[in-house]
């Protein structure tokens, strides 16, 4: 996916050596981010019209693909994550009810808008730097969409700063962020690339769109992670103190003062042996209960979510990662959700 990437944007490098007009260049990249945000605002229009003309919805769950993977630093597997998470959630092994009860095969509960058209955006030449801004506006137009609340499905971590920074201005202020990972995804920046998966929550923070981060899982984490957490006023939980701190995370409440609630859920904040189609294998991790737990306890607006890491080229052992991927995806959806009494 990597190499691809790179042709396609050194493709347009010698296109630009050659002398084509600049021009020409971008006239035909305007043309196909129109045209690709065209699509998004199209399908999220439609499905708002579903909603509101069902009745009944305060909130309702929208998907939004994010098919990113150039980002990682080792492996670009996630790039192929969004179409794999949509065939699990709708697998015929298992019903369409969350464990709460939500049905999901009702609109006003679970919407999708379709995917962020990445990899044909980037094979026009266009740079990180816009395309962040494409996935930015992608978001804003489902949110325009009264009562949809994006449910982002990566993807790499990379996409958790255009997605938060979108959901920050939309709603005119920070969001408190809960974020479930094995690692904290606060360098800034690694390997000389700002909006590296490693990189994310640095972004974030620097912009001011987040009030309140906590970290939950942290068992990788560097001298650097650290100081950076301490810098930014990170709340950072990490494993090996996760029997001690248990009964704080399975009873939070976040979003007091502020618009909303973001959870951000990288599926290698799992023990490998639940999730181990992930590119970075961490043992030691939460169970998947445990990570139940925390969102069904957690008192919270979830105004927007995103699930990311999930590689379908590691999934060997018959598409398991991905059931669980549809799973968190499934509970996030009726944590999200919300129907007039």
């Amino acid at each position: 996916m990597r190499n691809i990437a790179r042709k396609g944007i050194h493709y347009w490098q010698k296109l630009n050596a050659a002398n084509v007009p600049a021009e020409l260049i971008e006239n035909g990249q305007n043309r196909v981010i129109d045209a690709s945000l065209t699509l998004i605002r199209e399908r999220a229009k439609l499905k708002g019209e579903l909603v509101r003309a069902l009745g009944g919805a305060l909130a309702s769950s929208s998907l939004l693909g994010v098919p990113l993977g150039h980002n990682s630093s080792f492996l670009q597997g996630p790039a192929f994550a969004p179409p794999r998470i949509r065939e699990a959630i709708w697998c015929g092994s298992t019903n369409a009810t969350t464990e709460e009860g939500k049905e999901l095969n009702d609109p006003r509960v679970l919407t999708d808008v379709g995917d962020v058209p990445v990899q044909e955006i980037r094979d026009c030449g266009v740079d990180d730097d816009r395309l962040m801004k494409i996935i930015s506006e992608s978001v804003k137009l489902v949110m325009e969409e009264d009562p949809l609340r994006p449910l982002v499905l990566g993807g790499d971590h990379s996409i958790s700063f255009p997605v938060v920074r979108a959901v920050s201005e939309k709603i005119g202020g920070p969001v408190d962020i809960l974020h479930l990972d094995a690692h904290p995804d606060i360098y800034h920046s690694f390997e000389g690339n700002k909006y590296s998966h490693a990189s994310p929550f640095a972004r974030i923070m620097e912009g001011g769109y987040a009030r309140r981060l906590l970290q939950v899982g942290l068992r990788s984490i560097t001298s650097e992670g650290r100081e950076q957490g301490k810098r930014f006023g990170v709340e950072q939980y990490e494993m090996r103190t996760f029997s001690r701190d248990r009964h704080i995370l399975e009873n939070l409440k976040l979003g007091e003062g502020v618009k909303g609630v973001y959870i951000s859920l990288d599926v290698d904040c799992l023990d490998p042996a639940f999730a181990p189609g992930v590119s970075h294998i961490e043992p030691g991790g939460l169970s998947f209960r445990d990570v139940l737990n925390i969102l069904h306890n957690l008192q919270a607006d979830v105004v927007a979510a995103d699930v990311v890491e999930f590689n379908p080229q590691r999934d060997t052992v018959d598409g398991m990662t991905a059931m669980v991927a549809a799973k968190l995806v499934r509970e996030l959806t009726a944590k999200m959700s919300k129907m007039k009494n």
